[in-house]
């Protein structure tokens, strides 16, 4: 094998480029998702080593000797992130003129030609899953005859293989738990609603969902959700328990774990066999959720140690649901979100202003249904239009932005890119943070938090820290407006 690097190259302070978060930018408190689409193929080469400098605040000067002697690095990357990415490639390149530097990540995924040719320094882009592809290269199998790549020749000719198949047996894949254990410093992840320390895993890939704005299924995950096995998902969860003690949380981040739901069932069962949802066990776990998971389900899922869903409303607009294809009926949601608050099942609401067919008025339908069915925590996006997505071509046919890849500012927070002759983007940028305003500073919401930190010290000491965060997220978006 070669000697092998997997790196989330320094970036924007505080940036999250994570291939976990569904957006890449800075958020309105610490967050940071674990690198599990780099953590899984160091996870199947020995001797490998993953870096995640942005979580660790790591420079280059930070770790600019761990490539010297490398034979294989990998980085992710992604369209926010990709100039800084391939000035990353192009230091390892001066530094390691001998090292075969490759970038993974659904960017390149959709645009190989593209990003081959943004540098020299990159020999190769690896095209939808690239486990196996990666485990190839690192073998030492020739670029020409590896599937699933598009590489630079030794005539400098870029050269696409044919496609490589679609795994299909999850359980081939080893787990990724032992990788964040060796490399990773599990207290660097935050997220601002899940209990920490927490880890991150997928227990499948791919989502049935056709949002019009979701990278990840368009790009490299696909549509058809396949999963690994439910006896080997908890052997996972029985090697965090055992092996990484502090964690509080496991949160599965199967873009839709709830898309089976006899499987999540199971899989609730099982967990409550270890212990989850039991008086005085201490590690709850939590998953992404579409709004339309029956009581039934819910209410196995909360017997067996479900603490909280992360769920994508998007709009409180129901035209605005048809047209992103979000599958999914405001009543409805209403109603999963009523029965999650009598369960105790806690949710964190994710929004996104902007999307077609915004105004003001249906901007105004998103914030008042927010407040009404008040999830615990939110978090409010820009529509962002994503190469490779439906959204993307959309806007692009539209005339609603003009194809930049600049999606945030130079200090890593997010910009409104799309606008429409009846609504600007500056209107649609200033709409978020009067959202998080009329959401967060209401009598009911306030005293909720304050309750919440009364009751448990910790938690006052993180609502503290992140209400300077949060301020401070407000201040520098004022700026880049």
């Amino acid at each position: 094998m070669m000697r092998s690097l997997f790196m989330q190259a320094p970036s924007f302070d505080g940036y999250d480029g994570g291939a976990g978060a569904r957006y890449q930018m800075k958020r309105e408190v610490k967050s940071f998702w674990y690198p599990t689409w780099l953590a899984q193929p160091a996870a199947m080469i020995p001797g490998s080593r993953l870096i995640d400098a942005p979580a660790h605040d790591q420079s280059w000067d930070d770790i600019k000797h761990e490539v010297d002697d490398k034979e294989l690095i990998v980085l992710h990357t992604s369209t926010p992130s990709f100039r800084q990415d391939i000035h990353t490639a192009e230091l390892i390149r001066a530094r390691n003129p001998r090292a075969l530097i490759g970038l993974i990540g659904a960017k390149v995924a959709v645009e190989a030609q593209k990003s081959l040719e943004a540098s020299s320094a990159v020999d190769f882009v690896c095209r939808n899953e690239f486990d196996f592809t990666i485990v190839e290269i690192a073998e030492g199998k020739p670029l020409a005859e590896v599937e699933g790549i598009s590489y630079r020749a030794p005539d400098g000719q870029i050269v696409h293989n044919q496609d490589r198949p679609i795994l299909t047996d999850m359980d081939q894949l080893p787990f990724v738990s032992p990788i964040y254990k060796r490399d990773l410093t599990i207290e660097k992840y935050f997220g601002g609603y899940l209990k920490h320390p927490y880890v991150s895993f997928y227990t499948g890939r791919g989502c049935k969902s056709r949002c019009t704005f979701c990278l990840w299924p368009q790009t490299v995950g696909g549509h058809n959700y396949r999963v690994r096995s439910i006896p080997h998902v908890i052997e996972e969860v029985k090697y965090v328990l055992r092996e990484m003690p502090e964690v509080k949380e496991i949160f599965f981040d199967d873009d839709t774990l709830t898309d089976n739901l006899p499987r999540v069932e199971a899989l609730a069962v099982e967990l409550g066999k270890l212990g989850f949802g039991k008086p005085g066990f201490g590690v709850a776990w939590s998953c992404n959720a579409k709004a339309n998971v029956p009581r039934k389900t819910l209410e196995v899922m909360k017997a067996g140690g479900c603490r909280l869903l992360l769920v994508g409303y998007e709009s409180g607009n129901q035209q605005i649901l048809h047209n992103i294809k979000k599958g999914l009926r405001v009543d409805v949601a209403k109603q999963f979100t009523k029965d999650c608050h009598e369960l105790g099942i806690v949710i964190h609401g994710t929004f996104i202003l902007g999307l077609p067919g915004e105004t003001l008025e249906t901007i105004e339908e998103t914030i008042r249904y927010a407040i009404e069915i008040n999830p615990h925590t939110i978090q409010v996006s820009l529509a962002a239009p994503y190469p490779g997505t439906f959204l993307y071509k959309q806007a692009m046919e539209n005339g609603w932005f003009d194809g930049t890849d600049h999606l945030l500012t130079d200090g890593g927070t997010q910009i409104a890119q799309l606008s429409y002759p009846h609504l600007s983007s500056e209107v649609i940028f200033d709409k978020v943070e009067e959202m998080y305003k009329r959401f967060y500073f209401r009598p009911r919401k306030i005293g909720a938090i304050v309750g919440e930190m009364v009751r448990d010290f910790d938690m006052m000491k993180r609502r503290l820290r992140e209400g300077v965060e949060f301020f401070s997220f407000l201040r520098h978006r004022k700026e880049a407006a």
